[in-house]
C-alpha cells in the first residue's frame, strides 16, 4: 500500500469528523428549541461529541452489514432542522436508511423527511405539559445521583421534568460540598457532564443552571415543600426504607407533594411498572407507584418478546449481579443470608424476587418462572441468564432475528438492546440506557429449549427506566418516529 492510499484513510476520517461537527449545533437546537431527541439506531445523540456521533454510525453495522454513512445522515438532519417539529424521539439512522431503501427515485430528501415526520410537524403530535413538573429526589445514593444526572441533562423545552429539591439527612462537616462532590465524580460512571456550584447560604446546588434545593429531614411528613415554591411534586423515593403504600404514603402528608415513585419493588397493593411493557396500566389518579427492580426491568421486556412470539412453558432466571451497598465490604453482621460476607472477595449466592415479580407486569407468566441470584465482585453491570422451555421449536437464527427486530422496531425499542459482538464484556455496557442488552452470540437453542443472556447496567440503565416512568406519571408522552 503506497502513501497516497494510506493518506486516503486519514483524509476520509477528517472529512467525516468535520461533518459530525456540522451536526452538533443542529442536534442541540432541535433538542433545546423543539424537544426533539435524536438517535441513531437507538443510540442517543444528545450531549455527544463528534467522535460519539461517528461511533453511533459505526454501531449500525450490528444490524446492517452495509452500515450507515454520515454523508447520508447529515442532509436528512439538515432538512429536519427546517421543520417546525413537536417534541418526539426521532431515529435519524432509521429515517436515513428508510430514504436510501424505500423512497421513490424522484422523491427528494426534503419531501421524504416531510412525509415521514408529518405526524410531529407544524406543532402536531402529543400534548405536553404547559408547566414543568416539580420533581423531588428523596435520598441521594447511587440511584438518586444518577437520576439527578439524567434530569439535569434532559433539561430542555420538550422535557418538563424539573429537579427542584433533594431530601437527605444532614451529615457531619461540609455536607452539601461532599454531596456535590459525589455528584460531580463517580468511580463507575465518570465525571458529571457540566458544572456544579455549591451555594452554602441557600443550602442549594446549581448544576448546569438548575437551582436544586437541599432539604434536610428525618421523615417525609415533616417537610413543607411549598415554602420552597414546590407544588404538586413527584417525590422519587430511592432510599428503599419504605416499600408498601402505608410507608410511602407518609410522603403524601408533606405539603406540596403530589405523587410518589419508589425505585425498588413494591409490596402490597400498588402498581409495579416496567416501562415499555405495562406502563399503560397507570391511571392519572395513581399516587403511589413502584418502578420495580433493575433485574425485573431487564428481563420482563425480553420475556414478553419471547412469549408473544414463541410462548413460554416454564423457565428459570439466574442473575449474575454486581454487588450493591446492601452488602458488606468485609465480613460483618448482616440480617440477610450470606450477605454478611465480603462483597469484593466472594461470589455470594442469594435470593431474588425478580422471577416472582415478573407476574405483576406479565400476569400470563405467573407461576412459570423460578429465580436465584449470584452477587459477584464487580461494582456495576449484571447479567441475567434465562433458561426457557418454549411452546414450540425454533432455532438460533429465528430467535435472535425476532429479538433483533424487537430491539429495532417494536414499542420496546427503548427497553431492549441487541449486540452481535463476540468480544463484549460487562464494562462495555456501563452507561447503557436500555433496560437490557441481548447477547445474541451467546444464545443457545435446542428444539423448544433456549438459553438467553441479557446484560444490564443495573444502575444507569435502571435509572433510565425510572425516568420513563416519571414521565408517564407526569403526563409526558413522546412519540417515536419513524
Amino acid at each position: 500500500m503506497n502513501h497516497e492510499q494510506q493518506d486516503s484513510y486519514l483524509n476520509d476520517w477528517t472529512q467525516r469528523q468535520e461533518l459530525a461537527e456540522e451536526m452538533l449545533p443542529l442536534i442541540g437546537r432541535l433538542y433545546r428549541d423543539r424537544g426533539v431527541v435524536l438517535r441513531i439506531y437507538g443510540r442517543p445523540l444528545i450531549n455527544c461529541t463528534p467522535i460519539d456521533i461517528l461511533k453511533a454510525h459505526r454501531f449500525v453495522k450490528q444490524y446492517d452489514a452495509e452500515g450507515l454513512s454520515i454523508h447520508n445522515t447529515l442532509p436528512v438532519l439538515q432538512e429536519m432542522a427546517k421543520l417546525d417539529l413537536s417534541p418526539a424521539r426521532v431515529d435519524l439512522g432509521k429515517l436515513t436508511s428508510g430514504y436510501l431503501n424505500e423512497a421513490d427515485k424522484d422523491e427528494s430528501i426534503r419531501d421524504y423527511v416531510t412525509r415521514k415526520l408529518e405526524s410531529i410537524a407544524d406543532g402536531r403530535g402529543s400534548l405536553q405539559l404547559k408547566e414543568p413538573q416539580d420533581v423531588v429526589l428523596y435520598g441521594f445514593g447511587r440511584i438518586g445521583r444518577l437520576l439527578a444526572r439524567q434530569l439535569i441533562e434532559r433539561t430542555g423545552s420538550g422535557n418538563k421534568l424539573r429537579l427542584r429539591a433533594i431530601v437527605v439527612r444532614k451529615g457531619k462537616g461540609h455536607d452539601i460540598a461532599k454531596r456535590a462532590s459525589l455528584l460531580r465524580r463517580d468511580s463507575v460512571h465518570g465525571p458529571f457532564d457540566g458544572t456544579i456550584n455549591v451555594v452554602e447560604d441557600a443550602n442549594a446546588l446549581i448544576a448546569n443552571g438548575n437551582f436544586i434545593q437541599i432539604i434536610y429531614a428525618d421523615s417525609p411528613e415533616e417537610i413543607d415543600y411549598t415554602q420552597y415554591g414546590i407544588n404538586n411534586a413527584l417525590i422519587v423515593d430511592n432510599t428503599g426504607k419504605w416499600r408498601d403504600p402505608e410507608g410511602l404514603g407518609l410522603h403524601l402528608k408533606a405539603k406540596g407533594a403530589g405523587k410518589v415513585l419508589l425505585t425498588a419493588p413494591g409490596k402490597g397493593d400498588m402498581p409495579d411498572i416496567v416501562h415499555g411493557v405495562n406502563h399503560n396500566v397507570l391511571k392519572a389518579d395513581d399516587r403511589i407507584v413502584s418502578a420495580a427492580s433493575c433485574t425485573t426491568n431487564a428481563i420482563v421486556p425480553v420475556l414478553k418478546a419471547i412469549n408473544d412470539e414463541f410462548g413460554i412453558e416454564h423457565g428459570h432466571v439466574e442473575t449474575v449481579h454486581s454487588y450493591t451497598n446492601d452488602q458488606n465490604l468485609i465480613d460483618n453482621y448482616h440480617p440477610g443470608s450470606r450477605r454478611g460476607r465480603s462483597a469484593p472477595l466472594n461470589l455470594v449466592l442469594t435470593e431474588t424476587g425478580a422471577a416472582k415479580a415478573v407476574a405483576k407486569a406479565l400476569p400470563e407468566l405467573k407461576g412459570l418462572l423460578t429465580g436465584n441470584a449470584i452477587r459477584v465482585p464487580t461494582p456495576n453491570v449484571s447479567l441475567a441468564v434465562m433458561n426457557l422451555t418454549l411452546n414450540r421449536d425454533t432455532n438460533k437464527d429465528d430467535l435472535n432475528g425476532h429479538l433483533r427486530d424487537t430491539a429495532l422496531y417494536s414499542d420496546m425499542q427503548e427497553q431492549i438492546d441487541y449486540t452481535a459482538s463476540t468480544e463484549i464484556v460487562s464494562t462495555d455496557l456501563v452507561g447503557s440506557r436500555h433496560a437490557g442488552v441481548v447477547d445474541s452470540a451467546s444464545t443457545l437453542v435446542n428444539g423448544n429449549k433456549c438459553v438467553l443472556y441479557v446484560w444490564y447496567d443495573n444502575e444507569f440503565g435502571y435509572s433510565c427506566q425510572v425516568v420513563r416512568v416519571m414521565q408517564q406519571m407526569a403526563g409526558l408522552h413522546f412519540p417515536s418516529v419513524p
